[in-house]
This record gives structure tokens, sequence and C-alpha cells, in this order.
């Protein structure tokens, strides 16, 4: 169980906390479920930190995908060479791409479509600066936020990313972050249902002179089920897994990454007998679960969120009586990608003591490109 550091007295709060020693264990058990760093392509929206980057290239994690043009520029300045941007490009974004590859012209860069529009002005934006970028299909496998469910309109827009001049077919991007079933069989079932049609599909279109050389898989919860096919396109994308937080490790039980990161908060006040209040309000722990459900104590085992503000945390407890102002606890995220883009640096521990700061540098949407 992770641990209030022991140096903590210029720690000033609430703040991230990175547990490097935890942080390399699940980046060493996401390789191993993987098979080879080479199969990995880690979405970088969980950390969004050059310092993790850094680490992931170190262990030999060539592939990365982001959601964002900031987190792209953030991998690139890292020195990824291969790079996909999961995000449908529209409005001035598709003119960033072309700045992007202007920026960084020895990088593979890609990109998702799933419309005509968007394809044909993004085609016209590459043509123009004598570029090409590669556009993946975002296949819809159920969760109907992006893409194209298989058939003859996703057939119909793949034949027209691979016409367009200034764009190159670049495979299939086919997450599934809507398969949260508890049990890892039932999600193995309902995961591999889905991506047979996905094959089928790219069988068709190969068979018809389309290339489709990868598809980018998967997310934490189902990356360990595309890690077990032996189809050499597939590329597995976790995310969360690097730091993983209380609402993946209650969703997905038969994953085995604790979390790396936790929230150092300090007691501000004791208004009642059961109450203890923390700094510890929603402008530094992501406020997406519903109000009660944003983070947990493992420190106080019965804490009930009773009121939460931009800068405070109430929980009613039988332990109050125990706190004092000034005393310091850890809270566990219950979403921590989201989190991580509430805090400016997050505070490293090592061996029981904070011994450096990392800059979350792509927590903005805008850096340069």
């Amino acid at each position: 169980m992770l641990a209030v550091p022991s140096d903590t007295s210029d720690v000033i709060t609430p703040a991230l906390l990175i547990f490097r020693e935890q942080l390399e264990a699940n980046l060493d058990h996401m390789i191993q479920i993987a098979g080879d760093p080479a199969r990995l392509r880690p979405h970088c929206k969980t950390h969004k930190m050059p310092a993790v980057t850094k680490i992931e290239l170190a262990k030999g994690i060539t592939k990365h995908k982001c959601a964002t043009f900031a987190e792209a520029e953030m991998l690139a300045d890292c020195g990824v060479k291969d790079i996909v941007l999961a995000y449908n490009l529209v409005g001035p974004n598709i003119q960033r791409a072309v700045r992007f590859l202007q920026k960084y012209p020895g990088i593979q860069f890609g990109v998702t479509a799933d419309h005509a529009a968007p394809v044909k002005a993004l085609g016209a934006a590459m043509q123009a600066a004598g570029l090409t970028i590669d556009v993946l299909l975002d296949v819809d496998t159920g969760q109907h936020r992006t893409g194209l469910e298989v058939g003859m309109p996703a057939a119909e827009l793949y034949r027209l990313i691979a016409n367009t001049p200034g764009l190159r077919p670049g495979g299939f991007h086919v997450y599934d972050g809507h398969q949260h079933q508890k049990s890892r069989d039932e999600r193995a079932e309902a995961v591999n249902r889905e991506f047979d049609k996905v094959l089928a599909f790219r069988d068709e279109l190969v068979g018809s002179g389309w290339p489709v050389p990868r598809l980018v898989c998967g997310g934490t919860g189902s990356f360990p089920i595309y890690a077990e096919k032996t189809d050499p396109t597939i590329e597995l994308s976790p995310g969360t897994c690097v730091f993983n937080d209380a609402g993946y490790s209650e969703a997905f039980p038969d994953l085995e990454f604790p979390p790396a990161t936790a929230l150092l908060t300090r007691v501000v006040s004791r208004p009642t007998n059961d109450r203890v209040t923390f700094d510890l309000g929603y402008k530094a722990v992501a406020s997406d679960p519903p109000a009660g459900k944003r983070l947990t104590l493992p420190s106080i085992p019965d804490a009930e969120a009773v009121l939460q503000n931009e800068e405070h945390l109430v929980i009613c407890t039988a332990e109050a009586g125990k706190f004092q102002p000034g005393d310091e606890v850890l809270a566990i995220p219950r979403h921590i990608c989201p989190t991580s883009a509430l805090h400016k640096q997050a505070y490293v521990v090592e061996n029981g003591r904070v011994v450096d700061r990392w800059d979350v540098t792509a927590r903005d949407r805008w850096l340069e490109v």
C-alpha cells in the first residue's frame, strides 16, 4: 500500500504524487502482458508527462498514442518517432496537422477519421503543403461515440482515404471503452464478438487491394485480450494502467496494476465530532465520477464523502477524533487521467521520500502548434 512520504514539509497540498517504483512495476507488467514492447502503443492521456514518456522509450516502447496536439507535441519533443493522434480532425486542427508535420518532419504521424468531409479537407491541406499523413479508419465497435460500424459506408470511406492525394491509409483504430464487464470471460467474449467482425472487414478490404497496415486495438480493460492474439498488425493501446486508479481497480479486478499515484491532502478543519475537512476540492481531483465517489481514502476505510467544493472535501467518519488540522493522508483518484490534467507538476516519490517534480506538460490543449 502507498504511504505518505517521510519528507512532505515543502509539498503544497493538494498534490499529485507519483510513486516511481510502482510506476516502473506497472510498465514492466504491461510489457509482460504484451509479450514484446514493440506490440504496444500506449495512450499518453493518462500521464501527459515527458518524464514518463522517456521511461517508456527506455523500456523499448517506441509507438505511442494521444488525443490532443499538445500530447502529440510532448511525445515528439521526447523523441517519439511514431505517433497516432486518435482523434478525428475538424476545424483548425486540420491546419494544425500540417504545422505539426512541418515542425516534426521525421515523424510517422497518423490521425483518425469517420466522415468524408474532414477527410477531403485534410487531403486538400496536405496536398497543398506537399505532405502526406496516415489516416486510420475510426471503427465503432458498439460505444457509439465516434466511428463507423463495419460495412459498406466504412469501406467507402477507407477507399476515399486511400484515393485522396496527401493521405495514406493507416489501418483501423478499434477502441472499445464501453466493454467494462467485471468478469474477464464475459469481457473477452464481448470484445472477441466485435473484433471478429473487424477482422472479416479488414480481410475484405485487403482482398480488394486496400492496405490495412495496423489495427490499433482496445484500452486498458481489453488490451490483455488482444495481447493473446497473434495477428502481427495488432497494436495494443492501454492507457490508465500506467498509473491506474480506484475506478479501474474496481472495474477490472483481473488486472493487477496497483495505483502508482495518489493525492496528498491535509486536514484543514474538524467542523463536527464526526466530520473531517481536507484541502482536496474538485479543482484537484477529477469530478466526472459522481459526487461522493471521486476518490478513496485507504487509511480511513469508513470515510463517507458528504460534501465537496472547489477547495474542500468533507468526510464523515467514526475515526474523526483521530485527526487534527495539518494531518496528512493519501487519496486514490477514481479517474486519474483528468486528475493529472489538474496539476502543473507531480511530486515523485522513491524509497519513501520526495526526490523530484515532473511537469505535466501536455495538460493544455495548445503548446506551440
